[in-house]
């Protein structure tokens, strides 16, 4: 059965206009992604109109390809100016940028293309196969579920503090703080807005993305009027061994099939993905202590629970014509206009196109491999740029990002702010990814913890309703454990060094 529908829709498929709508898509995803402040949502919204003339399915195919060209390209600044520039490249920069200050930027994006090309196929081909069980999973999450989960994200925050616990604490409620401004989303009260207007709105994503790791760089590049030269040099000649990635594929393999999991479920998104997968493999690694340093295993697991989300969102919007994020609520407006509803009623009398858009999903993991290697080449050249011209043309690219998102000067401004809290944490050694996991996860513990209290009048029962947040609940509790175990072990072996490197005495 699945071989005829597969058939059918390779029938329909293969033309050239569609080979070109995902080869012309995934590139301009690819540039959206690699601009700070256009995000994703923004490429795939600006190129839906060019779509209202085109084949239903050469329409929906551009949208797709610009959509996971985007989510990858978003790694190409993370990686060499420390500047995401979409919300999942955020982890990415924890290790990406790092690697580039050791002159190992070409690994780093290389490794980045690969894990991004490998998570996106898993991801395409657990929407084509698992697209049904996967979806009844999907609506088995409710606000308990949400905040099991939630919970045993944020034990990542110990595993990105360095080596200092307290500091990463300190970070996490810092970023904690700042997710708490803006309107109470279940009575709808402002918090921490001072009557100010702007700020009951809450402080927008991007501004601090780009505040909390680019401006600390260029402002700290200022205060050293470029003394240090920083190399990224031979970006387009490092290769990744195939031993190097073995040694990362099973990270690879995790944080694809978490992305897919995550991916299916709607809201979730991809920055939450690539911190789950990122910390799984913190977890699992032999060089555990290396992740946040210029860690290769950390990009290729960041970049995997990142793209392997994109597949899956299609998973609940195809299914059951729920779209899984923003993105595929626009690419959900686009099978609207050209007279598709997605749902079950797709499957049964449009199954030709269904398969057809499985067919240009699979072959955009392929074009996705094709362009990045090309881009790696010529966004490597930004190596070649001397400091004075490139530090200057990034905080213009960090100005023009913060104000596209929403076109208003306050996002510049909280981006200016944030910068100069970054630039105290990066003097006062206080990591920065803490920070950014609580902002992110924070609100999302926090809304699901009150909604799931509403729906049992206060009962806190309702936390274990299920094997699901069980699980996750358990999950939790034994990575505290875990841990606490580690850094007694670390407190333990600096107290014995510095025992041993004390003068003797008589």
């Amino acid at each position: 059965m699945i071989i005829d529908n597969f058939a059918q829709g390779f029938e329909l498929f293969f033309s050239w206009g569609n080979i070109l709508a995902i080869l012309v898509g995934v590139l301009v995803g690819i540039v959206f992604g690699a601009i700070p402040g256009l995000t994703g949502t923004m490429a795939v919204a600006l190129v839906l109109p060019f779509t209202f003339s085109l084949a239903p399915v050469t329409g929906i195919l551009l949208l797709v390809g610009v959509y996971k060209g985007a989510v990858y390209g978003g790694s190409i600044p993370a990686i060499l100016i420390k500047t995401p520039g979409t919300p999942g490249g955020a982890c990415t920069v924890m290790d990406g940028y790092p690697l580039a200050r050791q002159g190992k930027a070409g690994k780093a994006l290389n490794m980045a293309l690969y894990s991004s090309a490998c998570a996106d196929f898993i991801s395409n081909l657990a929407l084509i196969f698992m697209a049904g069980f996967i979806a009844a999973f999907a609506l088995r999450f409710g606000p308990p579920e949400f905040f099991a989960l939630m919970c045993f994200s944020l034990t990542i925050i110990a595993g990105v503090s360095g080596n200092s616990l307290m500091k990463g604490l300190a970070s996490a409620a810092l970023g904690l703080l700042l997710a708490s401004v803006g309107l109470d989303i279940i009575f709808g009260t402002p918090r921490f807005a001072f009557g100010e207007v702007e700020l009951t709105a809450g402080i927008n994503f991007i501004p601090i993305l780009i505040g909390l790791f680019a401006m600390p760089e260029i402002i700290n590049q200022f205060t050293k009027r470029y003394r240090v030269v920083t190399r990224i040099a031979e970006a387009a000649n490092a290769r990744v061994s195939w031993q190097e990635f073995k040694g990362s594929l099973r990270s690879i393999l995790r944080g694809s099939l978490i992305g897919v999991v995550l991916g299916a479920i709607p809201g979730i998104g991809g920055a939450p993905a690539a911190f789950v997968s990122y910390g799984a493999a913190q977890r699992a690694s032999k060089n555990a202590d290396n992740f946040g340093k210029g860690e290769l295993e950390g990009v290729a697991a960041s970049e995997a629970g990142n793209n392997g989300v994109c597949g899956a969102t299609m998973i609940p919007l195809l299914s059951l014509g729920v779209p899984g994020d923003v993105i595929t609520a626009v690419i959900l407006g686009a099978f609207m206009i050209h007279g598709l509803t997605p749902g079950p009623l797709l499957f049964q009398e449009n199954i030709d196109i269904v398969y057809a858009i499985f067919c240009g999903i699979l072959l955009s993991s392929v074009f996705m491999v094709m362009w990045g290697k090309l881009g790696i080449r010529v966004f490597s050249r930004i190596a070649d740029i001397p400091n004075t011209i490139l530090f200057p043309a990034v905080l213009v690219l960090c100005v023009f990002g913060a104000y596209a998102v929403n076109s208003n000067p306050f996002d510049v401004l909280v981006m200016f702010l944030v910068g100069i809290l970054g630039f105290a944490m990066l003097k006062g050694n206080i990591p920065p990814a803490p920070f950014l996991i609580a902002f992110v996860l924070g609100p999302m513990l926090e809304n699901n913890l009150r909604r799931a209290l509403q729906m049992s009048n206060g009962d806190y029962s309702i936390l274990l309703r299920n094997e699901i947040t069980i699980f996750f609940l358990a999950l939790t509790v034994l990575s505290l454990i875990l841990i606490t175990v580690r850094n007694l072990k670390r407190w333990r072996r600096r107290t014995a060094e510095k025992r041993d490197d004390a003068p003797l005495t008589n």
